[in-house]
């Protein structure tokens, strides 16, 4: 049940549902939206084309329910660009949000981005989208700590955060701001391109309003016969995609004389997007590495002092660094390690000539000299764990590195078990640390 709205929030908000070829998914997608209550006035279905009967099937809904309109596209534009143009064309409201055919939106999305809207006079309103794993039901939040509690942004370069979320569909939009911006997403096949759209939204300086609400549901079907864009890395197409995308959102905001957001995004590069690469390299094969190599070289080269100025043993820093000063894939393993989350830069803990930590011997240059000065919670502390099944005791080994933990003098550590699908900690135990014999 919904209260019954204000008249200023009665018809408020359009919401514009893309698909192709997910007549599985589209109708909850669309009946997500239509549940959301009065707030809505319509909901826009773009079809790109399908042929597999999902617009027969939004047909059959939409002449049962009079807030649905379907526009189909003659030809497949190839991305999700073109039809969210068409929608946000097509949208009537004063607001407007995006919804993708195989997500949906949870009870009460819109009337708390509506109200946060109306409240704070913002253009911009965010909310918590969280990624739901299946058929496992695990959950895990997109940038939890941008939504962790009610928030008012004069203008993005306030909160250059904002650059870290570039989900275009767990936010409400003025029409009227977009329009007036000319603000659109790349039309055809542009992979990632809610990078761009985003940074095009920030670019404007809107005021922004952020709410802890869940506001969206992304659900990630790794196992679909048809991955999405963002599961699909298989080919190193894909990389090259994500970077021109990531370059193109620097040029916006660099253009637009955001210099500070323009920066954030290639930090946001090296913390998220390379991370999440580099874990997934040894699992490709040499044709892969090699070329993924030698095109994320190219583009880490663009880099000037000022986008390097941040700490050099944070890892991704310190990934870029290695790859740049290798002009062969080298050392993957303990690169994946070091991108892993929590990171861990594991042994042999090199020293140059003159006893300055470094990354390997082979690569000398690359020092870590202020690894051993990063907060211990910082430290990319490596531990191996073994298990004995006969006494059922598993044996912990911490690593000094660079000397780093004794001089945290740490007497204890607090464990946690946790299962691979589900969220939260199975078991957690604080056990004693003891010096190795």
């Amino acid at each position: 049940m919904h209260p019954d709205p204000s008249p200023a929030e009665a018809g408020a908000v359009s919401v514009v549902v893309i698909g192709h070829d997910d007549a599985a998914h589209v109708a909850d997608a669309v009946r997500s939206a239509l549940g959301q209550g009065p707030a809505v006035r319509e909901v826009v279905a773009v079809d790109d084309c399908s042929t597999d009967g999902s617009a027969e099937l939004l047909e059959r809904l939409a002449a049962a329910e009079p807030r649905l309109r379907v526009v189909g596209l003659p030809v497949n534009s190839g991305g999700c660009g073109t039809p969210r143009n068409t929608g946000l064309d097509a949208a009537a409201a004063p607001y407007v949000m995006f919804l993708d055919s195989d997500d949906v939106l949870p009870p009460g999305a819109v009337d708390a981005l509506l109200a946060a809207a109306r409240e704070t006079e913002a253009q911009v309103t965010g909310g918590l989208c969280v990624r739901r794993e299946l058929p496992s039901g695990r959950e895990v939040p997109w940038e939890p700590a941008l939504y962790a509690s009610p928030a008012v942004v004069a203008r993005p370069a306030d909160r250059p955060r904002l650059v870290r979320d570039t989900l275009s569909v767990n936010k409400l939009y003025a029409t009227d701001f977009l329009r007036a911006h000319g603000i659109r997403f790349p039309d055809g096949r542009f992979p990632y391109e809610d990078m761009v759209f985003t940074a095009r939204v920030w670019a404007a300086a809107p005021r922004v309003a952020l709410v802890p609400d869940r506001v969206y549901v992304w659900y990630v079907r790794r196992a679909a016969p048809r991955l999405s864009i963002s599961l699909d890395r298989t080919g190193v197409d894909n990389w090259r995609a994500r970077t021109h995308a990531c370059r193109t959102a620097h040029a916006i905001l660099l253009d637009a004389g955001e210099k500070g957001l323009a920066r954030a995004v290639r930090t946001k590069f090296l913390d998220h997007d390379l991370r999440m690469y580099v874990r997934e390299l040894p699992l490709r094969d040499e044709a892969y590495r090699r070329a993924w190599w030698a095109h994320t070289r190219a583009h880490l080269a663009e880099y000037d002092a000022a986008d390097r100025s941040g700490d050099p043993a944070a890892p991704g820093m310190l990934l870029a660094r290695v790859l740049l000063a290798s002009p062969e894939p080298r050392d993957l393993p303990r690169l994946r390690e070091l991108a892993a989350r929590p990171s861990r830069l594991c042994p042999p803990y090199a020293r140059t000539a003159d006893g300055t930590p470094c990354w390997s011997e082979e690569l000398p240059e690359v020092t870590l000299e202020t690894l051993p000065e990063r907060p211990v919670r910082l430290l990319p502390l490596a531990v191996d764990a073994e298990l004995r099944a006969r006494t059922r005791l598993l044996r912990l080994r911490l690593h000094e590195l660079y000397g780093a933990v004794g001089r945290a003098g740490p007497v204890d550590a607090e464990v946690e078990w946790r299962h691979r699908d589900r969220a939260g900690p199975v078991l957690r135990r604080t056990v004693p640390l003891r010096p190795a014999a």
